[in-house]
């Protein structure tokens, strides 16, 4: 994420800001949004319907002029473009507010970056921008502590991600240079963030942060539906490509790692930086992107121990596949490569999770980012 700062998500009021490729302390913003893909959820795949398609893009030494639109067919996995939505810079990361009324861009542009709010046309698939003003942060917290034998990667802490899925407050922070995925309390009233409650007598707090092997480098998570009162957090190691299991008690409380699984095969030798996670939404299927080997790599899911089976990997047609999404159906994950400036759409298998390209393929200058927007 290159989403390398950090991305603010679904479920909580704040508004996402990326400022560096390192970046020590993170801030959070009362706003009246949420960070999230609209359109369906990992708990209930949506309808066959038609979508709009926004994506982000770098402006900056390519020929983008900011996001792009596009008409996505849920039944047929076919993407057609709408042209430029709106002319931005850098707008890497984008999202749709649930209402479907608004999208939200996070301008990636070092110290001088902005979040832009834009009203969407939902029969145009146009863009209005409204500001790129942000209200006086509510929160301030400074994540330290040991770094990670990466010096180039972890000279510091590096927040890199950020996402609230339990349904009960709790945020996760990704801390790449710490090899910690850190954890807090969210208070919706105050937009702060704190320690982990007591969860019982016996126990005065709760893990504030989940340890990984050193050289890790967690960059995103994927949280799973709840299974028997248990839920599982899957970390992608940019750094040593691999995924991380953690699973809770029925107390809802998670422990020490319970498994780390390998993405590449062990005969490459070549660079590759892990890029995405996410679960398909019949929790039963788990997908990650490198790039270097520019794959996906697939693997089930235990629905009780929640541990990981390879199943294959599955070249995504183009260099660079820094984010990937399933769309609201579940029928079709499209692969964003940026170097090579398209969009390669796959048909998902319901029954391997395996992914079978399509031949439609969309040319967008350095793609980044996908947001859905369901059409009526």
């Amino acid at each position: 994420m290159i989403r390398a700062p950090f991305l603010f998500r679904p479920a909580l009021h704040y508004v996402p800001m990326k400022i560096t490729r390192r970046v020590f302390s993170f801030f959070l913003f009362l706003a009246p949004l949420v960070f999230s893909v609209a359109g369906g959820s990992a708990d209930q795949p949506a309808a066959n319907r038609k979508y709009l398609v926004f994506v982000g893009t770098y402006t900056t030494k390519t020929e983008s002029r900011g996001i792009y639109g596009y008409e996505f067919d849920a039944d047929t996995g076919k993407l057609t473009p709408k042209g430029v939505a709106a002319e931005a810079r850098d707008p890497s990361w984008v999202a749709v507010h649930p209402s479907g009324k608004f999208l939200y861009a996070a301008n990636e542009a070092g110290k001088a970056s902005t979040v832009s709010a834009f009203a969407v046309d939902v029969k145009s698939g146009k863009l209005t921008l409204l500001n790129q003003k942000l209200g006086e942060h509510t929160a301030l917290v400074q994540v330290s502590g040991a770094t990670g034998p990466n010096k180039e990667r972890q000279e510091g802490s590096h927040a890199h991600w950020i996402e609230t899925s339990m349904g009960n407050g709790t945020v996760f922070v990704a801390a790449l240079g710490l090899d910690r995925v850190m954890t807090y309390k969210f208070d919706p009233a105050k937009g702060t963030l704190g320690a982990m409650p007591a969860a019982g007598p016996h126990q005065p707090f709760v893990q504030n942060a989940l340890e990984l092997s050193p050289g890790t480098g967690p960059r995103h998570a994927a949280i799973s539906k709840v299974t028997d009162f248990r839920r599982f957090l899957y970390v992608l190691g940019e750094l040593d490509s691999t995924i991380t299991v953690f699973g809770t008690t029925k107390e809802g409380i998670f422990g020490g790692a319970i498994q780390k699984v390998p993405m590449l095969p062990a005969e490459f030798s070549g660079r590759n930086d892990a890029a995405e996670i996410e679960i398909h939404p019949s929790g039963k299927f788990l997908y990650a992107s490198n790039r270097g080997h520019d794959i996906i790599a697939i693997f089930a899911i235990d629905p009780a121990k929640g541990t990981l089976t390879f199943v294959t990997r599955v070249p995504t047609g183009g260099k660079e596949p820094r984010h990937f999404a399933i769309d609201p159906s579940g029928k079709y994950l499209l692969a964003e490569n940026q170097f090579s400036n398209n969009i390669v759409v796959f048909k998902i298998d319901p029954g391997t999770g395996g992914l079978t390209a399509t031949g439609q393929v969309a040319e967008v200058p350095s793609p980044v980012d996908i947001a859905f927007l369901q059409q009526d």
